[in-house]
């Protein structure tokens, strides 16, 4: 536990030293912005969250991530990743920090490289590689597009996937391609700020991690998404 709140200092206190090196014609901004905050129609009546907080500058930004499920019993799942941020090119951001993933018996902390952006066609996208003291490799891609049917009504399909290189029973990750993660969510924004959603997902593992966590369902969910 030492190790990690060191490591996590180390990470934010150069990424300050770097936000405070910015000019003071660039002012520091923040946001947090909770994408997903929902309730999903399962056996399990998951709740579910997705979000993230910057704060920083034009170019350099602190970002904290995070998203994960509980039910009644408690938690069942998180990721959560502090990262420092840079701009690269118009739309494009490089990454590099800390992850700390956990479930109800486990936890594990990684380090992290990822790039986040906007493709081609406006999917705003994020891939992050992880790597930790195990020797375990792990991919996270995200990917989400935007359909304006008005100016308030919002479509917004969305598409996860994980893979690792090793097995790891105490968190149930298998080797391989781990988890598939596709929705649908509708969302009318009463204010740009805040949004109710309804929506459908689809979630499955695959591979050793099926074997763990045996999971093929989809889900009715309704949520909010806000920012500020």
């Amino acid at each position: 536990m030492l190790k990690k709140l060191l490591l996590g200092s180390l990470v934010g206190i150069a990424c300050i030293q770097t936000l405070q090196a910015a000019g003071a014609d660039d002012p520091i901004r923040t946001m947090l912005i909770m994408d997903k905050f929902e309730i999903l129609d399962n056996d399990e009546n998951s709740r579910e969250w997705e979000g993230s907080f910057y704060v920083g500058y034009d170019i350099d930004k602190l970002y904290i991530y995070s998203q994960g499920a509980a039910t009644s019993d408690g938690l069942e799942w998180s990721q959560n990743d502090l990262v420092y941020s840079r701009a690269i090119a118009p739309f494009w951001d490089i990454q590099a920090g800390v992850a700390y993933d956990k479930n109800d018996d486990a936890s594990r902390t990684w380090g992290e490289l990822a790039v986040a952006g906007l493709a081609p066609y406006f999917f705003e996208t994020r891939a992050a590689l992880l790597f930790n003291g195990e020797g375990n490799v792990g991919l996270r891609l995200e990917a989400e597009y935007e359909m304006l049917f008005t100016q308030k009504l919002i479509l917004t399909p969305s598409f996860e996937a994980d893979f690792y290189s090793k097995d790891d029973p105490e968190m149930r990750t298998g080797s391989g391609l781990s988890a598939l993660e596709a929705g649908l969510r509708l969302r009318y924004e009463i204010v740009r700020e805040f949004a109710p959603y309804i929506g459908l997902t689809w979630e499955r593992t695959y591979g050793n991690t099926y074997d763990y966590n045996p999971v093929n369902e989809t889900s009715l969910l309704a949520g909010i998404r806000f920012w500020f």
